[in-house]
């Protein structure tokens, strides 16, 4: 998830603004679940939340930003991908973090996830938001404590959510 203000139409929020939405309300986000066979792309997080754990690609979305576009951007920003792709839904998860990119306030989101098979074997994967990126297969990322959670709940059934 990333750590900057809206950028939909240059309209910014001012650093207070966005403090006082993330400390009051949930926001809404998606992440792509990149899938090349088994294995699941992983990159590691440089911001709060989830600093330092694997985490896979997303974002919030933006105020008057369609879930499409914000897919379209998100893969763009955060896998360098500009051709148009086509995820499929697999539901919608609840992360909640005890902190956040502010200090003494936690995040919540409610986020949709996307499945997205792709082999980025050629692609260069931007590092704004990740400082180390693996594949790494669904049942070896299940195991690790270098994995976030929250990314464990898209592969675990729906029982265990």
């Amino acid at each position: 998830m990333e750590d900057n203000f809206s950028k939909k139409g240059n309209k910014m929020l001012d650093k207070d603004t966005f403090k006082i939405v993330v400390d009051s309300t949930p926001l809404i986000s998606i992440d792509l679940i990149v899938r090349d066979g088994e294995n699941v792309l992983l990159g590691k997080r440089i911001n709060k939340p989830a600093q330092g754990y694997y985490f896979t690609m997303g974002g919030r979305i933006y105020k008057n930003e369609t879930i499409k576009e914000a897919i379209s951007r998100i893969a763009k920003d955060e896998l360098g991908i500009s051709s148009r792709i086509d995820p499929k839904f697999i539901g919608i998860f609840e992360h909640i973090y005890p902190d956040s990119i502010f200090e003494d306030v936690s995040t919540h989101y409610i986020n949709m996830g996307y499945e997205l098979n792709l082999s980025l074997t050629t692609i260069d994967i931007p590092h704004d938001q990740h400082s180390d990126y693996t594949w790494m297969s669904v049942d070896t990322l299940l195991k690790t404590d270098k994995v976030h959670e929250n990314v464990k709940l898209y592969f675990k059934n729906k029982e265990e959510r």
